[in-house]
């Protein structure tokens, strides 16, 4: 936790200087951080993925950059290329808070508040009907009871996603309904990634596997993001990025 906490912190700080000058907002570092110490599990005591993946996470904010705008979640990316790139060492932490329903409701409850008060809630809430209605609907061609289809809504990866990543005001279209429509096009490509895996298209040791919505707003997020951007006026000169 140290070491990807403390990475990116100092990434953010080092590069927005390098960048405009100043001293940034670091509430988007801390987000990144600890979802990086959260999401990643290295294999035997390696130490480095977390420094690595940290500092992937901050600097893709300063690098892959379109009209003043990132167009990856910054986590959502570092952690999809960490589980690509070097899967024989990292993969994805599946369980750590468990399903006990008072842990649940206290998390469920603090990262409500916290999408309630940055105005995405209805992004969570576009993204978690979806999943159900999706999770009910895999049922009826896996044959898998509804229970484990709609379990890992409870994990860390899920709850992760839905409260820091879909909802990233950074990387998600202007206007609600758009907002909404990038929401149900993340879930549909992750039902589809998820089905594929179920019947094996997909190996089940592929990274895509064991991280069906991370992939699913890697592949599709940064796309419509840079179709909006891309048809909308050319912006004015922006400092660096913010949280």
């Amino acid at each position: 936790w140290m070491i990807a906490l403390g990475t990116a912190l100092a990434a953010e700080i080092v590069l927005f200087r390098l960048y405009s000058g100043g001293f940034p907002n670091l509430l988007s570092a801390y987000i990144s951080g600890n979802s990086v110490a959260i999401l990643l599990k290295p294999s035997s005591d390696l130490l480095w993925p977390y420094f690595v993946c940290s500092l992937l996470a901050i600097s893709s904010k300063y690098v892959l950059r379109y009209r003043g705008r990132h167009l990856w979640n910054p986590t959502n990316f570092s952690v999809c290329l960490m589980l690509l790139v070097a899967a024989g060492q990292v993969s994805m932490l599946s369980h750590q808070w468990g399903n006990a329903p008072a842990m649940v409701a206290v998390i469920w409850s603090v990262g409500l508040l916290i999408v309630w008060r940055a105005r995405v809630l209805h992004l969570t809430l576009t993204y978690l009907g979806a999943f159900a209605l999706l999770a009910w609907a895999r049922t009826l061609i896996n044959h898998q009871p509804l229970g484990g289809e709609l379990g890992p809504a409870t994990g860390p990866m899920y709850q992760l996603f839905m409260f820091f990543m879909v909802t990233d005001p950074r990387t998600i279209v202007r206007g609600t309904a758009k907002q909404i429509g990038v929401v149900l096009v993340v879930a549909l490509i992750e039902c589809a990634i998820r089905l594929l895996c179920d019947f094996d298209v997909i190996p089940s040791g592929s990274p895509l596997c064991a991280a069906p919505p991370m992939f699913a707003l890697f592949l599709v997020g940064p796309i419509l993001l840079y179709l909006q951007l891309a048809r909308a006026p050319a912006p004015a000169a922006a400092p660096g990025p913010t949280a």
